[in-house]
């Protein structure tokens, strides 16, 4: 396998460690391959997005897509300002916590978008990076400089007023698989049967990651989007690419490749409402998109604009690989622009 795997010190941890323990559960493989903090892919910056990376994202398209997040995260400032009429309709300081930030394309975008569209809503806004690898959040702070006083770096998710954010995060938590432990044979990493616990979750980091962000959240929402299904059609299908490329095991390239699983949007929602918070919305990004291009045409009015949106909106493309998921606290999130055209929530998650 060490043809395939050119991170030869993180294989040679994980091979260690197998040997040491016995088999191992596979989201603790994945945490090593993906975030182990000197060797994993994330932890050393080399992950890329956009046609010449690892895969393409919605941020790849352009700043289309953070400019009408941006209209959404406004609306959602303007809800929680009338919920507190002794404030004078305004709150002070509007919290965005980004979570899988990558380059801080995508902040870089908002910002941009909230100086040039929304100047109200800018005086407010703080934006606040979840970012654990120092060589991320060096690039972040290359592309952020002009908003240097309105950003700040954290490693982990701490308390808020305004609205969570993530694009493709929920899809890369590590997670198990039914009945199956890495092991070895010989110098290889292979799957071996093994006995799940019954209080063993398939998708723990996941559940655990909704269990903090509730804690966290005073006020306002969160704004999830990624790849899933809802939990009739889930079925567990490992995904493994670098450059482009489908590998066909999660023990090729370790440290270099990217390992995801589609995301059970019913888990997640279920776990949301057991913490405290509303389901707000739920659709795909086709309907999210348009909803907010029905109450904010100006965005998209140029001809760049909208050959982005094609791309955004394309059943073929993303706009039906996606879902977006809504959820808010102590707000009135219901119907926000980008759920216009949305079924019921709770009937699209299978509640």
């Amino acid at each position: 396998m060490d043809v395939f795997c050119l991170n030869t010190e993180l294989v040679q941890l994980i091979r260690d460690e197998i040997r040491a323990r016995g088999p191992q559960p596979f989201a603790w493989f994945m945490q090593q391959a993906l975030y182990h903090p000197q060797h994993g892919y994330y932890a050393r910056g080399h992950a890329t997005i956009g046609r010449h990376g690892d895969y393409f994202t919605n941020v790849s398209v352009g700043p289309l897509f953070g400019q009408l997040l941006t209209a959404q995260f406004a609306e959602i400032w303007q809800r929680l300002g009338k919920a507190c009429p002794e404030r004078s309709r305004r709150v002070d300081q509007f919290i965005i916590v980004d979570q899988g930030t990558h380059d801080g394309a995508f902040a870089r975008d908002v910002l941009n978008c909230a100086r040039q569209r929304f100047p109200e809503f800018l005086p407010a806004l703080r934006y606040r990076i979840i970012e654990p690898f120092p060589a991320w959040q060096g690039r972040q702070s290359q592309t952020l400089g002009a908003f240097r006083d309105t950003v700040q770096w954290t490693e982990t998710v701490t308390p808020f007023v305004g609205v969570h954010f993530s694009n493709e995060l929920l899809d890369a938590l590590p997670v198990n698989l039914r009945g199956k432990r890495v092991d070895l044979a010989g110098e290889e990493f292979v799957f071996v049967e093994y006995a799940d616990e019954p209080e063993t979750k398939l998708n723990q980091a996941a559940l655990d990651w909704i269990d903090n962000v509730a804690a966290n959240l005073q006020r306002g929402g969160v704004i999830a989007i990624d790849y899933g299904f809802t939990r009739s059609l889930f079925r567990e299908s490992l995904q493994v690419r670098a450059q482009h490329r489908h590998l066909t095991s999660p023990f090729e390239q370790i440290g270099h490749a990217d390992i995801t699983m589609h995301v059970n949007w019913t888990d997640i929602a279920e776990r949301a409402e057991a913490k405290g918070l509303h389901i707000a919305g739920f659709t795909d990004q086709h309907h999210f998109l348009t909803g907010i291009i029905s109450q904010f045409p100006e965005i998209a009015d140029t001809a760049k604009a909208k050959r982005e949106l094609q791309t955004l909106l394309h059943p073929e493309m993303l706009g039906r690989a996606f879902q977006v998921l809504a959820l808010s606290k102590d707000v009135d999130a219901d119907q926000l622009c980008g759920f216009k055209f949305a079924r019921d929530p709770r009937i699209a998650l299978e509640l």
